[in-house]
């Protein structure tokens, strides 16, 4: 399990963290922050340039879950975790990532007042140099205002304990007291088990009445998707493809789809690889459309986009993918795909 403490840059996480692996048992302390620090080390200064922060940084983030997940193999127990999160993308794909390694995670906000927290950030002072520290809390100020717009999904998400009027020690004793009841609930990202050996997987293309296709946003990954998933076992792949239509927008199709491409997909660790298929589920009317709806904990929106526009929403082996399928319903054919290219 991960206890998460978010809240504002001056908001007490790290000392409450440190107070809190004393009171949960077999708890240990685990700041990406050092993440952070370790990746100046590791990537060209021309890269960390392209960034303000190293939240957006995609290996960033990618370390966070691999760190956390390792330490908890390596520890077990509670792994307590201090860090803003203010962007809901990058809390997904965190969670999501934890999640799918069935990794619990327990969000709690740290939200004092903000003329309290105001006069906690001026009253920072962590380094020998008076100026690191005048940018320290120059920074956390010019963070307040995106705190506050990410405060709706925060709090949504997240057990909220004012600090307004506590001391670090009876803050971290109420987050404890939160986990310990079972206030602080774990959330909600759906958690997708990672494979152990190579998949199939079916995905449905459906379109609307401009030829335009719907994609998918999930809270467990980053990039958009078509609507699909991992076929079961004994599983006939286009069904698969309509049960998981099914389940992620709410929508019976009524005919079995047709296939458009089949794509060996290469083993790249920690991935397995495997077979990817695309099916036409065909074409979707104004009265399905607004049928459509979204499990909260799996997917976060959808959306019809044309090609072009798709460019920049898919990772590029999902981009290929969907322009050779296309290509495939024009010609009203069937593609043979090894690594997205076609083959035969």
């Amino acid at each position: 399990m991960i206890v998460w403490v978010n809240g504002a840059f001056g908001a007490g996480k790290s000392s409450t963290a440190r107070e809190l692996v004393d009171l949960i048992p077999n708890s240990t302390l685990y700041d990406p922050e050092v993440t952070g620090g370790g990746l100046r080390g590791l990537l060209p200064g021309k890269r960390l340039a392209e960034v303000e922060d190293y939240q957006d940084l995609r290996i960033w983030r990618r370390l966070v879950v691999d760190t956390a997940a390792a330490l908890l193999a390596e520890l077990g127990g509670v792994l307590v975790v201090p860090m803003t999160l203010l962007r809901q993308e990058y809390r997904d794909e965190i969670f999501g990532g934890l999640a799918a390694r069935r990794i619990d995670v327990r969000h709690v906000l740290l939200a004092p007042e903000e003329t309290i927290l105001r006069q906690r950030i001026d009253g920072r002072s962590e380094y020998d140099d008076p100026d690191i520290d005048a940018r320290v809390r120059e920074w956390c100020h010019g963070h307040i205002e995106p705190y506050r717009a990410a405060l709706d999904w925060i709090a949504d998400d997240a057990y909220v304990v004012d600090t307004s009027a506590l001391t670090v020690a009876e803050a971290a004793r109420s987050v404890a007291d939160a986990v310990r009841a079972g206030h602080a609930t774990p959330c909600g990202i759906v958690q997708t088990p990672e494979p152990t050996g190579e998949t199939v997987a079916a995905g449905v293309l459906l379109f609307d009445e401009r030829d335009r296709f719907l994609l998918v946003d999930p809270t467990y990954k980053p990039g958009w998707e078509f609507p699909g998933g991992v076929v079961e076992a004994g599983e006939p792949p286009a069904r698969a493809g309509m049960r998981e239509v099914a389940e992620e927008i709410g929508l019976e199709l009524d005919a079995v789809p047709r296939l458009l491409l089949v794509d060996w997909e290469r083993p790249e660790p920690p991935g397995y690889g495997g077979l990817r298929l695309l099916f036409d589920g065909g074409t979707l009317g104004p009265a399905d459309t607004e049928r459509l709806h979204l499990p909260g904990a799996e997917l976060r929106d959808w959306r019809f986009v044309t090609e072009e526009e798709a460019a920049d929403l898919l990772p590029p082996v999902r981009y290929r993918r969907l322009r050779w399928a296309l290509r495939a319903r024009e010609r009203g054919t069937v593609l043979n795909l090894e690594a997205g290219d076609p083959v035969g």
